[in-house]
């Protein structure tokens, strides 16, 4: 028997032998290659499936290896996964603790008139709380004029030239030609010409004739609109007006200030509002009053809000760490993070910030979830009573405040943890890095197989050519002399005498 043994750098020894075969059987170990007597091969014909062994020897070498790599890669890839979902409900779930992480949150004020037919209001947090006195005496407006009538119904001459239109201190040119010296031809003139600053122009029937409606958008006593004509001539003439020429217009409306009083102190406005009479107020005026009321009060109602934001995306935090890192018996199915030491830490922080006792917030009554309605259900989400909170904020709005926003608050508490959580050099970041260095590592790992198999594989094809070569030969050598020894004379044996 004649042995050919190949080694890789995988441990892989595979073992051909040839043999001759006597009654059926056929001894050696590893892949077995038989040269038999007869006449196949004598040709020199191959003698090994080169291809088809060599595959299934890198396949026996290759398998094992790759399917732990594969085992660990989709461990790593289900960690990270899990891990990008804390990090994301954690962050869902930071955006409603900021609104109740600090004092200036609470500050969110509101401003409300006793009369919102008259005018209404809004405060931002500069101003100040109280009870103001507000009477509006008159409303600011915008000029409109009214030309005479010119015969026809807007298509008749009316001449040419340039008017220069301008209301307040802002103005432009129009230029009317035999094209559009029309009264519908100079209307449109002026709305579609550049630098208009708010004037419209309209062009009315009466039974007169045609009319010429010019309307300013610009509210205030100074925004007053004039015409005059700048070419010299006087085609346009009957178009013109301002100081010392009234006569071709008549005054629909008056261009007009605002004139009101706040806690009997008189103001006046160019607009209807009024940005700079109360400090961190805005009014809009609609029409005037006399006895009128504006509050300025903070916002339990905002406040309200927010706390039943917080409550609800808590509540879905809950249910996405419950999926992470619980077990679901009704599927025998443990959460992609269950035991992990990150997510454990994380749980046991916010329940010690939820549940703490607050001290600091200047009440002995507030001082907990639970003392403002607040209560936690056997599933670990919470419950608002939206009629204990409520009384909460209106009988005691400044410890409902601290019991969030305060040194130790819960609000102010939950947010320096989930920030230092989600920072870079946090706990999830350091996490994550690990992860990622884990399936480098496993890439790393799957290149270097790749590239051994492929080496193996280049080595086996090698050596079992070279020994199918041999082994054809050898064939050839049997089939020459099986016919050799046929072609002998037979030795005929002496009679005995």
């Amino acid at each position: 028997m004649t042995t050919s043994s190949i080694s890789a750098t995988t441990g892989v020894t595979p073992t051909t032998s040839t043999a001759q075969t006597s009654g059926g059987a056929t001894s050696g170990s590893g892949p077995v290659v038989s040269i038999a007597n007869g006449t196949a091969g004598a040709a020199g014909g191959s003698v090994i499936n080169v291809s088809e062994l060599v595959s299934e020897l890198v396949s026996a070498a290759q398998a094992p290896q790759e399917a732990l790599i594969a085992s660990q890669t989709e461990s790593v890839t289900t960690e990270i996964s899990a891990l990008g979902q804390l990090q994301s409900a954690l962050s869902t779930f930071q955006s409603s603790v900021t609104p109740l992480a600090t004092a200036s949150a609470f500050g969110t004020l509101s401003a409300q008139s006793s009369d919102q037919t008259a005018f209404t209001a809004n405060a931002s947090s500069s101003a100040s709380t109280g009870t103001y006195s507000v009477s509006v005496s008159q409303l600011a407006q915008a000029e409109q004029l009214l030309s005479g009538a010119f015969t026809g119904d807007g298509t008749s001459e009316v001449g040419t030239g340039t008017l220069a239109i301008a209301v307040g201190g802002t103005g432009f040119n129009v230029t009317i030609g035999s094209g559009n010296d029309t009264l519908n031809g100079i209307a449109q003139a002026i709305n579609t010409a550049s630098g208009n600053p708010g004037i419209t122009a309209t062009v009315l029937q009466g039974v007169g004739g045609a009319h010429l409606l010019l309307s300013s958008s610009l509210t205030g006593a100074a925004n007053t609109i004039t015409v005059t004509e700048t070419d010299g001539g006087g085609g346009l003439s009957a178009l013109t007006y301002g100081t010392g020429n009234t006569s071709h217009y008549q005054v629909e409306t008056a261009a007009q200030d605002a004139n009101f009083s706040i806690a009997g102190v008189a103001g006046t406005s160019s607009s209807n509002t009024v940005t700079d009479a109360l400090s961190g107020v805005t009014l809009d005026l609609l029409a005037t009053t006399s006895g009128a009321t504006l509050s300025v009060a903070t916002d339990a109602s905002a406040t309200q809000s927010n706390i039943d934001s917080f409550v609800g995306a808590y509540n879905t935090l809950v249910q996405t760490l419950n999926q992470l890192g619980g077990f679901d018996a009704s599927t025998d199915t443990a959460g992609p993070m269950m035991g992990n030491g990150l997510l454990l830490n994380i749980q046991s922080q916010m329940s010690e910030a939820l549940y703490n006792l607050v001290d600091d917030t200047g009440s002995a009554d507030i001082n907990s979830l639970a003392s403002i309605g607040i209560t936690t259900n056997s599933d670990g989400t919470l419950s608002v009573n939206d009629s204990t909170l409520s009384n909460a904020l209106a009988t005691n709005f400044g410890a409902v405040s601290a019991l969030f926003s305060g040194t130790g608050g819960i609000a102010s508490t939950l947010n320096s943890q989930i920030t230092a959580a989600l920072g870079s050099s946090g706990p999830i970041g350091d996490e994550s890095q690990s992860l990622t260095n884990q399936e480098n590592a496993l890439t790393t790992q799957s290149n270097t197989l790749n590239a051994q198999m492929t080496a193996l594989t280049a080595s086996l094809t090698q050596q079992y050519s070279a020994l199918n070569t041999l082994l054809s030969s050898l064939q050839s050598t049997s089939a020459y002399l099986t016919e050799a020894f046929a072609t002998l004379p037979t030795v005929q044996g002496q009679p005995n005498a």
